[in-house]
């Protein structure tokens, strides 16, 4: 089973993608973001729970709990963002589809696209995603830098050939 084939079994909710495509459309790559992309509300949630903590033990005002609930609700809120939000790329475009209550969809066409770069820091390489940087031949880009992307290299090879085509050079 290649990328392609796990990315599309592995999409759930195929009613949140499937809506945004034309009659004449079909998905070739349906992903979520890599769920790192939920770092930094889990580390609010922990911050909070330790000054939360540390001003209780030092007051014993018991509301102070109260505010880490924001914190708490900060993480949901995140975690239905992430679990709703898609990288898809059908046959003539690639789109983001992210939102709860206002949703958004940001498209371009594939043959407006011009290059794809792939970049990975650090933090990228030990926790496995990476960032595509797209270029078009318009000026005015809705869709140029997508981070948190899982399997980086595999999802960027899968990416390129939708876009560029494959070309099969077998030795004869």
């Amino acid at each position: 089973m290649n990328l392609q084939d796990m990315m599309v079994h592995r999409d759930t909710s195929s009613r949140t993608v499937d809506k945004y495509l034309m009659s004449y459309e079909g998905r070739v790559i349906a992903v979520r973001r890599h769920p790192a992309v939920l770092i930094m509300p889990v580390g609010i949630v922990v911050a909070g729970l330790i000054a939360c903590g540390a001003a209780y033990a030092a007051s014993r005002v018991s509301w102070i709990w109260w505010l880490w609930l924001i914190a708490i609700g900060y993480l949901v809120w995140k975690v239905l963002a992430w679990s709703i939000e898609f990288f898809l790329v059908t046959e003539h475009r690639i789109m983001l589809i992210s939102g709860i209550l206002n949703r958004n969809v940001a498209m371009m066409p594939l043959a407006k696209v011009t290059d794809i770069a792939l970049e990975r820091s650090v933090a990228g390489r030990m926790l496995g995603y990476g960032e595509f940087v797209m270029e078009s031949a318009g000026q005015k880009q809705a869709l140029r830098n997508v981070g948190f992307m899982p399997y980086p290299e595999q999802l960027y090879l899968e990416v390129s050939s939708v876009i560029f085509g494959t070309i099969d050079e077998s030795p004869d």
